[in-house]
């Protein structure tokens, strides 16, 4: 490939290693890239107010795709651009879904205001059951009622005794293609957009924004909810010990995140 046009990354995995911030040489690869010109692009399933610190770190006050491709955010003008909900009646029926596939399963929805920390809106609500997978959750405990009775950018199942790969395996053949499910974490969690809701989908977006075609973007992920963005990027690249999925989807396999894999690859070009 030559130079891309684009370069977008994944957050977790993959454009941070061990710590909660990007590494000194992966900020350096990518302040090389936004100086050249060339527009780089975070797409995360984080939602948009476990975003500013990453980008801080990276040097990157630009796009932020979040939760899978279901929220634009403008990193530097604090901004969300768009955000493609799913509906309370959409919720409801996930709902039920996820009684009949996963019994014993517990729900926590994510919502998205108008900037990364809108104070209008309670931005992630969970059933007093639910057990997030990643420390220093900021979860509002709440009743069902109040999880499913607004508008949210993506719904979280969580199941003690699965795995995500069970899980996400189990809600597909109830939901077929009615629903966007995919995970992040293979530690019993699944999270479920509206249909056609992807990281691709998000990315594309960007893309098209800057006048670059899919051809000409390089794109870095580690897990299954990567896979529809490395399928559709020119080039796509996955970290070394990233999931099976996100292996077989790219078309190159860098180094692990531990290593500046991110980085790696784009020294090549900047």
């Amino acid at each position: 490939m030559e130079a891309p046009r684009l370069v977008a990354s994944d957050v977790d995995g993959t454009l941070l290693g061990l710590g909660p911030l990007v590494s000194e040489r992966t900020a350096a690869a990518v302040a090389r890239v936004r100086e050249s010109g060339t527009p780089f692009v975070l797409v995360t399933g984080r939602p948009p107010r476990w975003v500013p610190d990453v980008a801080r770190s990276a040097g990157h006050d630009g796009l932020a795709v979040c939760a899978n491709g279901a929220v634009l955010y403008d990193v530097g003008a604090d901004r969300v651009l768009w955000q493609r909900c799913l509906e309370p009646v959409q919720l409801s029926d996930l709902a039920d879904a996820a009684d009949s596939a996963l019994p014993g399963s517990a729900l926590a929805a994510e919502r998205v205001g108008a900037t990364a920390f809108d104070d209008d809106v309670r931005q992630f609500v969970a059933e007093n059951s639910y057990q997030h997978p990643w420390a220093g959750s900021d979860q509002v405990d709440v009743s069902r009622a109040e999880v499913l009775g607004h508008p949210a950018v993506k719904l979280l199942v969580e199941h003690g005794e699965m795995t995500s790969g069970q899980m996400a395996e189990a809600l597909e053949a109830v939901l077929g293609d009615a629903f966007a499910v995919t995970f992040s974490t293979d530690s019993g969690m699944v999270e479920i957009s509206a249909a056609g809701v992807t990281k691709a989908t998000g990315l594309a977006d960007v893309a098209q924004r800057y006048g670059v075609r899919a051809d000409d973007v390089v794109a870095f992920g580690d897990m299954p909810n990567d896979v529809p963005m490395l399928r559709w990027a020119g080039h796509g690249v996955a970290m070394s010990g990233g999931h099976p999925e996100a292996l077989a989807a790219a078309d190159e396999v860098t180094a692990p995140s531990t290593e500046d894999g991110v980085a790696l690859v784009l020294e090549r070009w900047f």
